[in-house]
């Protein structure tokens, strides 16, 4: 059923995720020395889980419909909001308005002088607009798309009364498995996208984006080093993003923008020199800030029902 091999490593770190928070849930109360790592390695899982909702939303796993929808049901328990809601903010805000006033999450909205601190708080600077813009789609969805609706309803319920109860029975324990590694998750997950856009140039047809190409990272993280291609082929399978970069992106892109390791960019962008520079070396210069453009009334849906996930 699934449409590539590839997808086996996907689903492995699935179950490892659910064993690793179910195992931990039942370890702790432990010493800090042994529950510390545990949460981490939670924390760590629970990222990688928001990397394979990323690729699903945009390329299904299965080649049938009912097992997609409850892949993503099963995946919204990995990181803690619902799969659907991925969807308005990234498939249509993000990629179809890259860093213009109607993309929720373009970097430019992120405005600290001192560089690690946009890195740092881009999640929480940018979740009011994406919540307001879900709560648009969503209202717009149950009229035109109510499977999708239903979907997204399905996610949501069974997501928040499992939490719930997890809180209930245990209010600490909640906190620190499921909690705290599912905002990790989250916080990681949005920030991918300052470094991936910040200082790039979006009108440009190869240097929109910026691509790390270390091969531990990209096995990990399901190859989400490689943006650009992505930003070109959204439905392209993770799996044939390095050939496909290295066909129809590496030959004409910036080689700034071409990095091989993100613990190096992040040190030189955020820690020191940690200068709020373009691709070129040049510092930013911020347009002015305004308010987000209403998308979700203009995008004709039916056009881009390729990026409703598993509902089409």
């Amino acid at each position: 059923m699934l449409k590539y091999k590839a997808d086996i490593r996907t689903l492995v770190f699935v179950a490892f995720y659910f064993s690793l928070a179910i195992g931990t849930w039942i370890a702790l109360p432990q010493p800090w020395y042994i529950a510390t790592p545990l949460i981490l390695l939670n924390c760590t899982f629970s990222f990688f889980c928001a990397t394979i909702v990323h690729n699903t939303i945009h390329c299904p796993m299965f080649t049938n419909r009912i097992a997609n929808q409850v892949m993503q049901v099963i995946l919204t328990f990995t990181y803690g909001h619902p799969v659907s809601a991925y969807v308005p903010g990234h498939n249509f805000s993000h990629h179809k308005y890259t860093q213009t006033e109607k993309d929720s999450i373009r970097t430019t909205k992120a405005r600290f002088k001192w560089n690690l601190l946009n890195q740092l708080l881009f999640f929480y600077l940018m979740s009011g607009d994406i919540l307001k813009s879900e709560i648009r789609f969503v209202r717009r969805m149950y009229k035109e798309k109510p499977r999708w609706f239903k979907q997204y309803l399905i996610e949501s319920i069974l997501l928040n009364s499992v939490r719930i109860t997890l809180l209930i029975i245990d209010w600490q324990k909640f906190l620190l498995v499921v909690l705290i590694p599912h905002q990790y998750a989250a916080w990681g997950i949005v920030g991918t996208n300052y470094w991936q856009h910040e200082g790039c140039d979006e009108n440009h047809p190869y240097n929109h984006s910026r691509n790390f190409t270390g091969k531990l990272l990209n096995w990990f993280a399901f190859n989400n080093g490689y943006h650009g291609i992505h930003h070109l082929r959204p439905g392209l399978h993770w799996s044939l993003l390095p050939q496909f970069h290295e066909k129809y992106i590496a030959p004409y892109i910036h080689p700034n923008l071409n990095q091989k390791s993100l613990l190096k960019y992040l040190w030189r962008s955020c820690i020191y020199p940690g200068k709020r520079v373009d691709y070129l070396g040049n510092p930013i210069v911020l347009p002015p800030n305004v308010p987000d453009k209403d998308w979700v009334a203009d995008i004709p849906i039916s056009a881009n029902a390729s990026a409703l996930g598993a509902i089409k």
